[in-house]
């Protein structure tokens, strides 16, 4: 199932009705990491000119000043996921209404969170993601682990976010939590796929929008077990509520 899911969410990223949202996605991507590197860079110059490495050399800060900012891109990395988070948040209802309507087109839609709501858990995951992040970037210096530990913090910040902001769609985020946590290993292997996908230099600037896609079919896929695993005794009600995926709101 998650074999096919990807395939289906890459198809999905470069198909003609995601095309514009995936210019978009890319664009702010872009241009909020851009952002925090001119913010990050014009602050160690700032440092630099308080307290100068050198007082007799100039050309000794502005060589420190060039180093920091080509460091920086290598921090970029792990400010990437919770990035990642934000715009994923901004860009989940269009996105997901467009692979619901094209690749389940007889299922009921989801529905959209208020954008207040979602923003606002958007927000709090996605500074989680960051510290966890920054902690791993403090292992920056020990080979190996640096990466593992990385990739593990992401696998399942990645994993968790999408899939619940996928299924909140469909059923309240308590709800949701609960379904992640029942799938936890279906929910673990998407969310190493987008890790792994982070580790991609230039391909990593897609993951909100694939992620996005990828868990919309997860979360349907995980939905459809549900139904086939329900013991038949079940009322119809409760069996039609799991089978559009919907729970109270």
């Amino acid at each position: 199932m998650l074999i096919n899911a990807a395939f289906a969410a890459l198809r999905q990223v470069f198909s003609r009705p995601l095309r514009a949202i995936l210019w978009k996605s890319l664009g702010l991507t872009v241009g909020l990491l851009a952002l925090v590197w001119f913010a990050l860079t014009k602050g160690i110059a700032a440092l630099l000119v308080a307290h100068p490495i050198s007082t007799d050399y100039a050309m000794v800060n502005a060589v420190a000043s060039f180093l920091a900012g080509a460091g920086l891109f290598v921090g970029l990395a792990y400010i990437l996921p919770p990035v990642s988070i934000l715009v994923a948040g901004y860009f989940l209802d269009d996105a997901a209404a467009i692979v619901e309507r094209t690749d389940f087109p007889d299922e009921v839609p989801g529905q959209a969170m208020p954008l207040g709501r979602a923003m606002l858990y958007t927000i709090r995951f996605a500074a989680l993601a960051l510290a966890v992040n920054l902690a791993a970037l403090a292992l920056l210096l020990v080979p190996g682990i640096n990466v593992a530990a990385f990739f593990l913090a992401n696998t399942y910040l990645l994993g968790r976010e999408y899939f619940e902001l996928a299924a909140a769609r469909f059923r309240p985020l308590s709800e949701a939590g609960a379904m992640r946590r029942t799938h936890t290993a279906t929910v673990m292997l998407a969310g190493a796929l987008l890790a792994g996908l982070m580790l991609v230099p230039i391909v990593n600037l897609i993951t909100p929008l694939f992620g996005i896609a990828l868990m919309v079919h997860v979360h349907k896929g995980l939905s459809r077990d549900r139904l086939l695993k329900a013991p038949s005794t079940r009322p119809p009600v409760a069996m039609d509520r799991d089978r559009l995926g919907a729970g109270p709101r």
